[in-house]
């Protein structure tokens, strides 16, 4: 067996496995857990954000919004989640498409492909369960929030 194969099963999904399934819908305690690690996180660093956590189907199982959160980014959590699930992908492969430019440019006509970071797919044994969205801060700071409630799945 190969050093990849003996890897963790449950991570983010990454452009590297093109090939991931939908799985089962996370579980609300699952999804919970996920959220309270990505708060606490931001809890550390005293940004107000909201997390939202949506199953493999994109309905939302879980959405937090810290005190002092800008009500805007209750929207952009949520979209954000969902494109991580409908694209299997991080939404910052979205975001580095557009400043590509060019035919990149396509991706703006792309509806559900929200363009900024911060939305990362839940990968459980190989499938995706769910998404994780974050808004609130700056796009990379919603990112290293959204990692922290990605590395709750074990």
């Amino acid at each position: 067996m190969t050093a990849a194969a003996t890897s963790t099963t449950t991570t983010a999904a990454t452009t590297s496995n093109p090939v991931v399934r939908y799985g089962p819908p996370i579980s609300l305690a699952l999804a919970q857990r996920v959220a309270s690690a990505a708060q606490a996180e931001a809890q550390r660093n005293g940004w107000p954000m909201v997390i939202a956590v949506m199953d493999s189907s994109a309905n939302l199982v879980v959405l937090h919004k810290m005190d002092h959160a800008q009500t805007g980014s209750i929207d952009i959590a949520q979209q954000k989640a969902e494109s991580a699930v409908r694209f299997k992908r991080p939404t910052k492969a979205f975001e580095e498409a557009l400043t590509q430019g060019g035919l990149h440019l396509r991706l703006l006509a792309t509806q559900r492909a929200i363009p900024l970071e911060g939305g990362l797919p839940l990968i459980v044994d190989g499938q995706l369960v769910g998404a994780i969205g974050v808004s609130g801060m700056q796009s990379t700071q919603d990112a290293q929030v959204a990692a922290e409630g990605v590395k709750a799945l074990g």
